[in-house]
């Protein structure tokens, strides 16, 4: 399927406008798809898989993460100034911030004119992504959510002051969750995967579960870590999610 020229709009927060990136399929209505990036904002790697998305039938919206303190457009880079600021942002951002800004999101879906005639919302991020698109499926509007290697869910530290209630507010999601893993990730280690998928488990929600002997970050298309074979198995099985539960 060929897709639009990507383009952007700023959305309003309750702590500014959010610099939103727009990935559409040339012709007809589709079902949306928020894409959460990793720490370093719209690098290449997101931009393309934010691309291949809207090319199996999908309207992909890509939030910059860190919009009240970067300017509109800023790109982190993959080396230790800009992972040392990412870290920095995701332990500075509040957790509130982070709500408000899905908030944003799904209300700008689905308070369009005409409606929205899709069955919900998906959510689908990496890294830092992963964990707020497991939060941000805490609003009922999203129907699916696939959280690729999320960090701080298990330690519960994500945000200013390091104690968020993700985990522990797991009971509330009614979407179906896809958490897709690499065994070889340093920032989730098994025991940490161990209380997620247990604390899922005895909260009877509707997951799917996927670990792969790979390293953190594996589905980045530049480095080392990149993981081809991973990141399609992984891929297809988060496009069947995403087809069966938002058309």
């Amino acid at each position: 399927m060929t897709i639009q020229e990507p383009h952007f709009m700023d959305l309003p927060t309750p702590a500014g406008m959010m610099r939103v990136h727009r990935f559409l399929p040339k012709e007809g209505e589709w079902p949306a798809v928020i894409l959460y990036s990793e720490i370093y904002q719209m690098t290449g790697p997101i931009q393309r898989l934010a691309a291949r998305l809207a090319c199996e039938g999908f309207e992909v919206l890509v939030p910059e993460v860190y919009h009240e303190y970067e300017a509109a457009g800023t790109v982190l880079a993959y080396d230790k100034e800009g992972t040392d600021r990412g870290n920095f942002l995701k332990f500075e951002k509040p957790v509130s911030g982070f709500d408000s800004d899905a908030q944003a999101l799904i209300d700008f879906v689905t308070n369009r004119p005409g409606g929205y005639r899709w069955n919900g919302i998906g959510t689908v991020g990496f890294c830092l992504g992963g964990h707020l698109a497991f939060r941000a499926a805490l609003d009922p509007r999203i129907a699916a959510a696939a959280c690729w290697y999320p960090t701080d869910i298990h330690s519960a530290t994500l945000g200013k002051g390091k104690s968020d209630n993700t985990l522990s507010r797991c009971g509330e999601i009614e979407a179906e969750l896809l958490m897709i893993w690499g065994r070889q990730d340093p920032h989730v280690p098994q025991e940490g995967r161990r209380l997620i998928y247990d604390t899922l488990t005895a909260k009877g929600r509707n997951f799917t579960w996927h670990e792969f002997n790979a390293a953190h970050a594996f589905a980045r298309d530049e480095g080392i870590r990149y993981d081809e074979a991973a990141t399609r198995l992984g891929w297809e099985i988060m496009i069947d999610t995403f087809k069966r539960r938002l058309c």
